[in-house]
């Protein structure tokens, strides 16, 4: 994706956190030949080599699913908060814009057998399940139950470039900038305060 310098975000640290925060997320690639996407939980791994991995899975009936091919090459977009940035808030005449954070993650599938399969169920679902009352586990589901799994494609993406936006007004002087801050918040809603949220968190 397009990233203006002063937009590009090279933390590693913050950008692996941003995915595991932020988790599902749009699989994209080619099927007979336009684009697909489909809207899916992702994981991040690391391989027994010290490699990124993105795990995931489809419906065997999504037609996505039957583009998969070993070797060929995927995008996952994760997306965060974004917000509407009124270019009345400022001190000066100026356009609209538009405050987001956003990480694309290229790489390459293989897919996975249904040993692996069953593994990276688990593993999503441990992860989600954590903050439940009564967390299921994956070891605990009937065979009856599991064998839904059957009915999925299991996949894991060798990660070879991610690309991370972080579009906060970082072009803004520090009156303008607590400005927008002040505005979104007074907005109340959730995607406007998280950007606010955000923007206190950016070093100036």
């Amino acid at each position: 994706m397009y990233i203006p310098t002063i937009y590009k975000n090279e933390n590693q640290t913050e950008i692996r956190n941003f995915i595991h925060e932020n988790g599902f997320a749009l699989l994209i690639n080619q099927v007979n030949g336009k684009p697909w996407a489909t809207h899916i939980p992702l994981l991040l791994e690391t391989n027994s080599e010290e490699k990124e991995l993105l795990v995931g899975h489809l419906a065997l009936e999504n037609p996505q699913a039957q583009s998969l091919q070993n070797n060929s090459e995927v995008l996952a977009v994760f997306n965060g908060p974004h917000a509407y940035i009124s270019s009345s808030w400022y001190d000066h005449e100026n356009v609209p814009t538009w405050n987001y954070i956003a990480v694309h993650v290229y790489g390459i599938i293989r897919l996975l057998n249904y040993n692996e399969t069953i593994v990276s169920l688990k593993k999503l679902v441990d992860k989600y399940e954590a903050q439940s009352q009564n967390p299921i586990r994956i070891e605990d589901v009937s065979e009856k139950t599991m064998r839904q799994a059957r009915g999925i494609v299991a996949f894991e993406i060798a990660i070879t470039s991610i690309q991370a936006a972080k579009k906060l007004s970082q072009n803004r002087d520090e009156k303008n900038y607590s400005t927008v801050i002040s505005e979104l918040e007074k907005r109340n809603d959730y995607q406007s305060v998280s950007v606010a949220a955000e923007m206190k968190k950016c070093p100036r």
